[in-house]
């Protein structure tokens, strides 16, 4: 195995321990998020609710909203069949089919409190379900309306990475492990601060435990995200990853977390980004290809879908 021997700092586990990773699971997933599965919640446990809604994808989110949309109307359509033909004025439908039509646009006027007045609710029982609706209508939409301005408001980093770790020639004969990134977004970010954690799987006394080692960056600050950033760590003499081949990489399922921290100026707050890279990610003998270039005004003009792209190069 060769990862120079040096003093372990029990910071530099990401909170994972030692717990050895098996079949090339990652501890970072790529988008950020953590590869932990977590057992033992309840069915009917709530704790997590507004977490899941604030962050899952906007697909998931609008087919949710439409769902409950269409599950609650549905079931105050129900109702309304229920108590009766005469239960709503101005309903003109004879076959069950379009009763229960009437019940479900009557109730989506309702719920919305748009009210057209075509249809309005006769008896004490079908005004007491049509104000009780109404309330709900109300509430629901106040909660959606909420939700959807905390996606909205909620400060968050959009960063490309690059797909591939590159080993590559740096500076006087050397050679150093980089990757690239880039702002998404037109924003500007300030004052960022990257940690990269190299981990690995090492026998010790016959069982395998997973060993974290935080690596020295070219520069882990940034001013201001303009253009790329290539992050780069210096395979040199001081280097745990100096005489590592791409074979120990295989060996010890090794992997690279990528933590960024950096302060958003539109919402004047920090942010946070998140990815890892595994062995089989790792190019050996490569080299970034630039990624910006200047238009016929001399401005420079970044290209984001360059940000993977390389070539081949004798190391």
């Amino acid at each position: 195995m060769a990862i120079h021997k040096r003093k372990f700092n029990p910071e530099d586990d990401l909170g994972f321990g030692t717990q050895a990773v098996t079949k090339s699971q990652r501890l970072i997933n790529q988008d950020g998020s953590i590869n932990v599965k977590r057992k033992g919640l309840s069915l009917f446990n709530t704790s997590n609710n507004y977490h899941t809604l604030i962050t899952m994808g906007w697909g998931k989110f609008w087919l949710l909203v439409l769902t409950g949309y269409l599950i609650a109307n549905i079931i105050f359509a129900f109702i309304y069949v229920s108590l009766g033909p005469g239960a709503l004025d101005g309903a003109v439908g004879i076959t069950y089919f379009y009763r229960f039509m009437d019940g479900f646009f009557f109730s989506a006027q309702t719920i919305s409190t748009v009210g057209y007045g075509h249809i309005s609710p006769h008896g004490m029982a079908a005004n007491s379900v049509a104000a009780l609706e109404s309330m709900m209508g109300l509430l629901a939409f106040a909660l959606a309306t909420g939700l959807l301005y905390g996606r909205f408001s909620r400060p968050s980093a959009k960063i490309k990475y690059s797909d591939h770790l590159l080993v590559a020639p740096y500076r006087d004969n050397g050679k150093g492990i980089m990757f690239r990134l880039a702002n998404l977004r037109r924003n500007t970010l300030i004052d960022l601060q990257m940690e990269v954690i190299f981990s690995y799987n090492e026998d010790v006394d016959g069982k395998k435990i997973r060993r974290f080692i935080s690596l020295e960056l070219e520069r882990k600050r940034v001013s201001i995200l303009t253009l790329n950033w290539t992050v780069v760590h210096p395979l040199d003499n001081d280097s745990p990853l100096k005489d590592m081949t791409a074979e120990d990489m295989v060996t010890t399922e090794a992997g690279f977390a990528v933590l960024l921290k950096a302060f958003d100026d539109t919402f004047s707050q920090t942010v946070h980004s998140r990815t890892s890279y595994q062995y089989d990610e790792i190019i050996w003998g490569a080299k970034f290809k630039p990624a910006f270039d200047r238009d016929e005004e001399g401005r420079i003009v970044l290209n984001l879908n360059k940000i993977d792209d390389y070539e081949s190069i004798a190391l």
